[in-house]
């Protein structure tokens, strides 16, 4: 649980692999934008800051969070040298159920991808009640979520290289 005296996006880059020669994809929904490209700028930033070289960083664009799964399937089908894809998103509970099936949608498209490709996807889709949980999750109080995404990618290309 996330506590405002703890901010959860600290790393020590000492403890995790040079980015140097990795290769990311993320893929970014442009519903919620607000909070979506703070999310990509904490990621960004954590993998160039790990050594990660920004042309190595690619980015495309879906519509929406539940289109996240089909661009995160296309993005890995598409590059073959790709080490882990990142999906950033942001759901906002509504007054209707859609935020229930989008979400479990989601979740469950994220797992079938870690189930069937060769790299991890890394789930950076944030689920609030409201607007103000997720400015304080996409680079506020409670730290970057996009900055964790990118922190968990690195330690899995780790993994996945070792085995």
């Amino acid at each position: 649980m996330a506590t405002a005296n703890k901010n959860l996006s600290e790393y020590d880059k000492s403890t995790l692999p040079d980015a140097q020669d990795f290769k990311v994809g993320i893929v970014v929904s442009e519903w919620n934008d607000q909070i979506t490209e703070g999310l990509f700028s904490g990621a960004q930033s954590a993998l160039t800051d790990c050594g990660m070289a920004v042309e190595n960083i690619i980015r495309w664009n879906v519509p929406g969070s539940f289109e996240l799964v089909f661009g995160a399937r296309k993005m890995i089908e598409t590059y073959e040298d790709l080490d882990a894809v990142i999906v950033i998103g942001c759901v906002i509970k509504g007054e209707t159920m859609h935020f229930e099936f989008v979400c479990e949608g989601v979740t469950q498209g994220v797992k079938d991808l870690n189930l069937m490709a060769d790299i991890p996807t890394i789930f950076c889709v944030l689920t609030d009640n409201n607007q103000e949980q997720s400015i304080a999750r996409s680079g506020g109080v409670h730290g970057n979520k996009g900055t964790e995404a990118a922190i968990a990618a690195l330690k899995m290309i780790e993994l996945n290289r070792k085995y």
